[in-house]
């Protein structure tokens, strides 16, 4: 169970918060915020052409500070469930380190200094991506759909499949095919991974009142579901080469990538209906991480490694 801090009072009766700098890091979310950060910075450096690194600095920070203002915003809708989950209650929040009202004015600051910052000075179609994004997983996923339908992380996985977008169009002020099929890749990726959590946290989300996938429709069908999305996500990853955006380099890595993604969803759909301790669940959760960063890896390599080669020639 959470412990709950209760914040003083100073001599003239205003409550004082006691919330350390710490404390507001967390409300970022920042291992999520660092793979948002990644992916933008990817669907930067894949543009053709010459990328200005002030803007590329100016872009990627703002995005960050855009993905931890959906973190704060998160948290703060979400902490009465929070402190229902073993994985969640100690989020300052649910634990009482950063007072609800404290991290609704944290995250809609950032927000808006996030989306301004983006628009003035890099572009403003960027910024609406990004403005977009926010409201998209705060209001959109946190408000609605986590809590109404088993299909939340399906549906809500788009915000976390804009940020390679969004560092596309910080560049080039469009969007293009090539940044499309990077929003599919982790689009697709998303419910996999996270019902792949939702097998062994099942009773977590079932406490929360959460409409997971596994407490709505059964591990069984759960099961069946990563795997079919698993063959779905394995043939998109390999896209950009099939399309002629990457080297062959970039086409093996991607395959073999994605070979074991099926292959680790093949075990998770063969899994003992009574194994307790769900070792192939917890496989694919710790794959599924490895699969995206290797992809996004593979396609940043490629890119620079091509970008060298066009200013190697001129």
């Amino acid at each position: 169970m959470a412990v709950v801090h209760h914040n003083r009072l100073d001599d003239s009766g205003i409550r004082m918060s006691e919330a350390t700098a710490g404390d507001f890091f967390a409300l970022l979310k920042p291992r999520v915020m660092s793979l948002v950060v990644f992916t933008a910075f990817v669907g930067l450096a894949a543009t053709p052409g010459a990328v200005n690194p002030l803007i590329a600095i100016i872009a990627i920070l703002a995005i960050a500070v855009g993905a931890g203002a959906s973190g704060a915003l998160n948290m703060w809708y979400d902490a009465d469930i929070d402190a229902l989950m073993t994985r969640t209650s100690s989020r300052p929040v649910p634990a009482g380190r950063v007072q609800p009202g404290e991290a609704l004015a944290f995250g809609l600051v950032l927000s808006f200094l996030s989306v301004m910052t983006l628009g003035v000075l890099v572009n403003w179609l960027a910024a609406a991506l990004l403005a977009f994004t926010i409201f998209f997983y705060a209001v959109i996923y946190t408000m609605w759909l986590k809590r109404a339908t088993p299909q939340n992380i399906v549906i809500g996985g788009a915000a976390g499949a804009f940020p390679p977008m969004i560092g596309w169009a910080a560049v080039t002020g469009a969007v293009s095919l090539e940044s499309v099929i990077l929003f599919l890749i982790i689009f697709l990726w998303t419910p996999p991974h996270f019902w792949a959590l939702a097998l062994f946290k099942s009773d977590d989300y079932g406490r929360a009142g959460i409409p997971m996938m596994p407490n709505v429709a059964g591990h069984a069908s759960t099961r069946r579901q990563i795997f079919a999305y698993a063959l779905l996500v394995a043939p998109v990853g390999v896209l950009p080469w099939f399309l002629g955006y990457t080297s062959t380099a970039y086409g093996i890595a991607a395959a073999v990538l994605g070979a074991g993604f099926v292959w680790y969803a093949w075990k998770v759909l063969t899994m003992p209906a009574d194994d307790a301790k769900m070792r192939p669940a917890k496989a694919l959760f710790a794959y599924s991480l490895l699969y995206l960063f290797g992809i996004f890896a593979a396609y940043l390599a490629d890119s620079l490694v091509a970008r060298w080669i066009v200013l190697a020639g001129t």
